[in-house]
Parts: C-alpha cells; structure tokens; sequence
C-alpha cells in the first residue's frame, strides 16, 4: 500500500511554477451579452457613477460603448452642470501638464525648456519674447550662410534651433495652439 503524500513540493522561493498559477481550474467569466459564449474580461458601467459592471467580450465592448450616453437620465441643465464641474476639478491637470512631473526651477517650465533657454544663454525666468529674440541674435550669428565652412558655428546654431523648436513648442502647449 502506497503512502499518500502529505507535504507539497512549492516550498514558496523560488518558485516552481508560473507566478499566478494555480492547481485548480481557472475559473473564466463570460461576455454579460446574450447568446455570447466567450471571455468577458472587459468591464463596463451598468450606469453612470455606478460601481456595478457588464462583463463583455471586445466585440459587445465596442458596441456598448458606441451606444453609451455618459449624460442619459439627465436633463439638459443637468448635464451641463455636470460637464462644467468636472472640467472645473480637471482643468488644473491639464493646464499644468506641460511640467513633466516636475522639474527645477518654480514648476512653470519643464527640464527641457530650462536646458533650451541655457542654449539660448538666457536665465530661468526670461520671457518667450527674450527666448525669440535670443533666438534670432543666434541663429545670425551662427547660420552656415554667414559662416560658411565653419563647423562649430554650424554646431552652434543646430542646438539654437532644437532649443527654439522646445520652447516654442512650449508656449503653444500653453496657449493651446495644436
């Protein structure tokens, strides 16, 4: 008679089978649609700011989604208000995106913009007009047409260039420009 064996083999570290295996059968959700015998492993809202969720395939998704009506049940002054709320509590977000996480300085410009306006031998604090206006003094001084020949202008005004195109990129980003 053979013994039954009482201990397991997963001693824990390291791991001899894949992370989130298991010895059981791998339990699979299906689509929430009708009729749909595949995977539901895309969750949708069953109403607006409700914390229950559809379960539906990537085709019923896409149809669900192309019907959904984030505003439906309420009325027209309603919605209004509630767009204008929620742009109110994001728009600190998106207007402050430029900063890249944090950078030096005062937080009003990214590390690259503070590089571009060392190129453009400028301090932190100086305005788009003296970036544009440093811009223009450098790039004459430097372009190959009125150094031709000299490699280290040519290599001057490439990083005047590429540190104006980060600025001005910038500022358009501010004034929402696209």
């Amino acid at each position: 008679m053979a013994r039954r064996q009482t201990r397991s083999n997963d001693w824990g570290f390291p791991r001899w089978r894949g992370y989130g295996s298991e010895r059981g059968a791998t339990q699979v959700r299906l689509c929430d649609r009708d009729g749909c015998d595949r995977p539901g492993d895309r969750p949708a809202p069953k109403s607006p700011n409700s914390p229950e969720r559809w379960w539906f395939c990537e085709e019923h998704a896409a149809e669900y989604n192309r019907n959904w009506d984030y505003f439906q049940g309420l009325s027209a002054e309603e919605a209004a208000k509630r767009e204008r709320d929620e742009r109110r509590t994001s728009a600190g977000y998106a207007d402050s995106s430029y900063n890249s996480w944090g950078g030096p300085g005062d937080g009003s410009r990214s590390r690259d913009e503070m590089r571009a306006l060392e190129a453009l031998e400028l301090d932190g604090d100086a305005s788009f007009e003296d970036a544009k206006a440093a811009w223009r003094r450098l790039a004459k001084a430097n372009h190959p047409d009125v150094k031709p020949g000299d490699d280290a202008a040519a290599e001057r005004f490439r990083k005047v260039q590429a540190a104006w195109d980060v600025l001005r990129t910038a500022e358009e980003r501010r004034q929402g420009v696209s």
